[in-house]
């Protein structure tokens, strides 16, 4: 071959080598701008779909939370008596404060009505103030056919609008209302109690309605960067808008919600195409660049996605699972293999004594206990079992096991770890922990019974004093049923009241002998249980919502007993759910004024645990009744969760020492210094002191000497009648002057059976 030969050749070669790479670089240009089309349009894709659920997902709660918040005042026994005498100008004042004025500037509702049982407009509540009932006429042609609905479900018995969040029925829905889009929910006003009467599908019905559009919108496109969001009749979405339309229940849509939604995609191209252009010769490089920059994008995403997930499954304070993770694994811890049940164990963890704590330190001290705890347990646990925070201050534990020994260690072992100090601030904090299990295959092998019985043991824990395990056992489920019963039988003792009767303790002045004041003790004889014990049935009257009644019930016979006996005072305990009553203090000048009993001769006893409830309620209905002149006494003190310094705080006028230190005293438990530090300290402050349980000559004796005011036991006298109490005054009257003289026999406690 020739040079010429050659060189054309080698041309050839070079050409068809420029020509392949120029090809293959327009290829790779067209390939790299084709995929990069494809990945932005990808990418706004999944953007506007995720914007889209977020949109859907605010919406629905948006929806959701105007008939959770109608719930605040709708079921409310106050509600149903002041909406039933409407008429009058101070129930208006009322339900203007509390159903139309109160859900604006609480919730933010746009308008509130209350319609009657036959669907008439009884008050209105527009643009900010109230109205004539007759703007209710604005919305009625959309409201009536939905009240309609909402009292045939009612009459029906079908529990409408009830769902996880929601207890009451109701009717809530998308409407178009004078031009404008809007939720309008519908709750019946009905009683919180159960204890007035009302007609099914006849109640007084709250109307509530926020409007879409407006404000709303704006707040939506404010927090979540939606672009230009606003309402339509019709679907506007297009390659540069998004839709969300609005069902009704009915299936029909109402409208869209319709917005420019961010195409990170889209703006990312467009703030990359002059590079682009300028250095196309690079276009391998910014290709690889994107692609880096492409992965990173959806690790980020993909990092997104798992951290949503663990958050769907886990506790957020504690990083445990949550209720639905636990109750999933359980499910699939059941699960036979080979034809073999399975051994594992439930257990429901609840700590004692949390409550002070928030009360006391804050909330955020009781987040660091909650953690800290949920530490404790974990480090306990054995291999292969689970650990989960069901909300507040509640624990669950699933565990496999061989013999039910391992269990009861592992009980044992939480029990004694959560009862160690907490250092919260400088300080240490104390909580316990009580527990109930339930075994598997032993107890059932279907969760929900397992977790019922797990719940029953732990009932059982915290009724045997706390700080404790109990393993589920048929007696428990005895037990619950017996206190059902015991609390329908004390429901049926307080509508005729024979069974319930109230004696009356003697309180005698140390220095003198004197009979100072009595205390009123409650005593129930049940028909076939015979005598019932306060510290029983009393916390049942609590729980049951029978505890107003109850001590309604002591208050008015101690008050009328105490109405002309020459002493003192008379001391009534009340208990915490009592004192959060907003009209207890009137309830208590109600009696006094009934009886004629001076509010200077009546004592209210409250035990630590309501002394130290931060609730307003609570603080005012103290202020108030010491303003009237009624005495506070803190009960049982140095037994609860208070301290020497919280007296500096405290707003009473007298302290009883807790049996438990008088029981200490001559027993080198160190109960004599605790004993003499209160009542000193008492002193300082101005307080006055008793000495509760005082049994032996040693005890009136020491106690005599170092200055407390008041002695109470069996060494004196116990619990007896109005009639005995009069007996024992010897009829003194209110303006016989007093003696020095020697205290009743303590053989009286013997005639009134102790």
């Amino acid at each position: 071959m020739t040079f010429h030969g050659l060189r054309r050749s080698a041309d050839f070669s070079i050409l068809k080598v420029i020509a392949t790479a120029v090809f293959g670089m327009a290829a790779l240009a067209v390939i790299t701008l084709s995929f990069l089309v494809w990945s932005t349009w990808k990418i706004d894709a999944v953007s506007t779909a995720r914007q889209t659920q977020m949109a859907s997902y605010v919406i629905s709660r948006f929806r959701f939370e105007i008939a959770h918040d109608q719930e605040s005042v709708t079921v409310w026994d106050d509600a149903v008596k002041n909406i039933r005498e409407h008429a009058l100008s101070e129930n208006m004042a009322w339900i203007h404060i509390n159903l139309g004025e109160w859900m604006q500037t609480y919730f933010g509702h746009d308008a509130a009505y209350v319609v009657d049982p036959e669907g008439k407009p009884v008050y209105a509540f527009e643009d900010g103030a109230q109205q004539d009932a007759g703007a209710y006429a604005s919305i009625e042609a959309t409201a009536a056919p939905m009240l309609q609905q909402l009292r045939e479900a009612l009459r029906g018995g079908n529990p409408i609008g009830v769902e996880d969040g929601i207890d009451s029925p109701g009717f809530t829905d998308f409407r178009i209302l004078n031009g404008r889009p809007a939720v309008i929910s519908l709750k019946p006003i009905v009683s919180d109690t159960g204890e007035i009467e009302q007609v099914v599908g006849a109640e007084y019905v709250h109307v509530a309605v926020r409007f879409l559009d407006g404000p709303f919108l704006k707040i939506l496109e404010t927090s979540y960067d939606f672009n230009n969001m606003h309402f339509s009749l019709t679907d506007e979405a297009d390659e540069r808008k998004a839709a969300l339309p609005l069902v009704t229940n009915d299936g029909s849509v109402m409208g869209f919600v319709v917005w420019e939604p961010y195409r990170p995609g889209q703006d990312f191209l467009t703030s990359i195409a002059p590079v682009l252009l300028t250095i196309f010769f690079l276009l391998g490089g910014v290709v690889s660049i994107f692609i880096a920059m492409l992965y990173h994008r959806a690790m980020a995403n993909r990092d997104q996605e798992t951290r949503i997930r663990y958050l769907a499954s886990h506790d957020s304070l504690t990083g445990l699972l949550n209720r639905a993770s636990f109750e999933t694994l359980l499910d699939v811890a059941l699960r036979e293999r080979d034809g073999i049940p399975a051994q594992v164990a439930i257990l429901y963890l609840d700590l004692d004594r949390f409550k002070p704590i928030n009360d006391t330190l804050g909330h955020p001290a009781g987040d660091n206990v909650i953690r800290e705890v949920g530490e404790r347990i974990s480090k306990l646990l054995p291999p292969h079992s689970s650990l989960c925070r069901v909300g507040g201050d509640e624990f669950n534990v699933l565990t496999p096991y061989r013999q039910i020994d391992e269990v009861e260690a592992l009980c044992t072992a939480i029990v004694s770890s959560v009862s160690q100090p907490i250092v919260l601030e400088g300080q240490n904090a104390f909580v316990g922990i009580s527990i109930g299990v339930a075994l598997s295959p032993q107890h059932g092998t279907e969760r929900t019974e397992l977790t019922r019985k797990a719940d029953v043991a732990l009932y059982s824990a915290k009724a045997s004093g706390r700080g404790c395990y109990s393993i589920f056992g048929p007696h428990m489920d005895a037990m619950v049923r017996e206190r059902a019963e015991i609390e329908r039988d004390l429901r049926r003792a307080l509508a005729d009241r024979s069974q319930l009767h109230v004696l009356y303790q003697p309180k005698y002045f140390a220095t003198t002998g004197e009979v100072g004041s009595v205390e009123a003790l409650v005593r129930w004889h049940h028909p076939t249980r015979g005598l019932i014990s306060p510290v029983y049935f009393v916390p049942i009257a609590e729980e049951g919502g029978l505890i107003r009644e109850l001590g309604r019930y002591v208050l008015e016979e101690a008050c009328r007993a105490a109405a002309h006996w020459p002493i003192d005072n008379i001391a009534v305990n009340v208990s915490a759910v009592q004192l959060r009553y907003n009209g207890f203090a009137m309830e208590v000048m109600s009696i006094l004024a009934a009886s004629g009993l001076s509010p200077h001769k009546l004592e209210l006893e409250v035990t630590e645990t309501a002394w130290m409830d931060g609730s307003e309620t609570c603080t005012a209905n103290i202020r108030a009744l010491r303003a009237a002149g009624i005495h506070i006494a803190l009960d049982d003190f140095g037994t609860g969760f208070s301290t020497f310094g919280r007296l500096h705080e405290t707003e009473v006028d007298h302290i009883k020492i807790d049996k438990m230190f008088i029981d200490g005293l001559g027993k080198d438990r160190g109960d004599e210094a605790i004993v003499q530090a209160i009542v000193e300290l008492a002193r300082a402050k101005g307080l006055k002191t008793t000495a509760e349980g005082v049994e032996t000559n040693e005890q009136n004796d020491f106690l005599t000497r170092i200055g407390c005011d008041e002695l109470q036991g069996f060494l004196f006298a116990g619990p007896m009648s109005q009639e005995d109490v009069g007996t024992l005054l010897g009829g003194r009257s209110d303006t016989t002057p007093r003696r020095p003289g020697l205290r009743k026999s303590p053989t009286i406690k013997n005639k009134i059976g102790g």
